[in-house]
């Protein structure tokens, strides 16, 4: 029977069991965080940590429309998920149209030079931010997330975004209050799993693509310098999965990591991903990045590439890949 909600008819029971729990394991993280034993507080805090990496995944499914039938109804799943995870000092809509400039010119396209503010800032400022970075605080995640609410301050020609901001901001600095009313406790541990949740995102992020990176205005185009075409995509995207034995473990992070797979066919939902990998690649692990390879990368490599110019060395396949540096400011959370 065809679905009157969800946009594909085998969908209704895996999204309804995954968005139930990705609302569910937020509500409930929030109670084990306030409670009195230690043990609870460490299981809230993974449950918040996991609840918002979900909340982050699904508003990239709601970006490409694979949830719901309407746009209208995907606009709120993403507005609602924004929320969750604290993505929401940008509107929905500008975060999805900064995604499918990605997928549409094949590169990562934002508005913030990270990488120059850094070089043109203060000495200490630089030095601040590489020991945060040095010391596994994610430094230029929220720099990024700062700039999105600092933009519409800026930039006269985005003033009509002061009052949103000022109105999210106000929103949520109540509830943190209200929380710390409760319990003190469980907004520095809320804070402690935010991080968590922005490091599990950004380690994913980081050896997904290959592309070139390009600061350019809203609306900007990026040089016409190479050919992007089908085969730059497919050679310049990795799939780097939790695991090969054991592809249950993709679904820590919503399949996410079939990402070969989701730049073939975009509007594949979340729950084919695995299949339509298999039916693609038919076991040729050519852009396969098994998530295990690149742990010792991510920590030898932390402060590099934060700087670096390029990627480094980057070895597909079943191989190790310790010399990927990886990218940083690239994620979909935010909206520049």
């Amino acid at each position: 029977m065809a679905s009157t909600i969800f946009r594909y008819d085998d969908s209704a029971t895996p999204n309804a069991l995954a968005l139930g729990y990705t609302a569910l394991s937020y509500i409930a993280s929030l109670a084990l965080l306030v409670a009195a034993s230690g043990w609870l507080n460490a299981m809230g805090v993974l449950l918040l940590a996991h609840s918002l990496v979900y909340s982050a995944y699904f508003l990239h499914e709601f970006a490409h429309g694979t949830i719901f039938k309407t746009n209208a109804a995907n606009q709120r799943g993403g507005t609602a998920m924004s929320w969750i995870n604290g993505s929401c000092y940008a509107p929905f809509s500008d975060l999805r149209r900064k995604h499918m400039r990605h997928h549409i010119d094949r590169a990562d396209v934002i508005t913030f030079d990270y990488k120059r503010f850094l070089r043109t800032a203060p000495a200490w400022v630089r030095a601040l931010v590489v020991a945060l970075e040095w010391a596994y605080i994610p430094a230029v995640e929220f720099i990024m997330r700062a700039y999105v609410m600092l933009l519409p301050f800026l930039a006269p020609e985005r003033s009509v975004g002061r009052k949103r901001i000022l109105f999210v901001l106000a929103v949520r600095l109540t509830f943190f209050a209200a929380l710390a009313w409760i319990s003190p406790k469980a907004v520095l541990l809320y804070f402690v799993a935010y991080g968590l949740f922005v490091t599990v995102l950004r380690f994913a992020d980081a050896y997904q693509h290959t592309y070139d990176a390009f600061a350019v205005l809203t609306g900007g185009s990026i040089p016409n310098d190479k050919v992007r075409d089908h085969a730059y995509e497919q050679h310049n995207t990795y799939s780097n999965l939790v695991s090969l034995g054991h592809p249950w473990l993709n679904l820590l992070l919503l399949n996410f990591s079939y990402h070969n797979a989701h730049h073939e066919k975009p509007t594949a939902p979340w729950y084919r991903l695995p299949a339509l990998h298999r039916e693609l690649y038919a076991g040729e692990d050519v852009q396969v990045l098994p998530m295990a390879s690149l742990l010792r990368g991510f920590h030898r490599h932390r402060v590099k590439r934060v700087l670096s110019d390029d990627y480094g060395v980057v070895t597909a396949g079943a191989g190790k890949a310790e010399d990927f540096y990886g990218a940083v400011g690239v994620s979909f959370l935010t909206a520049v």
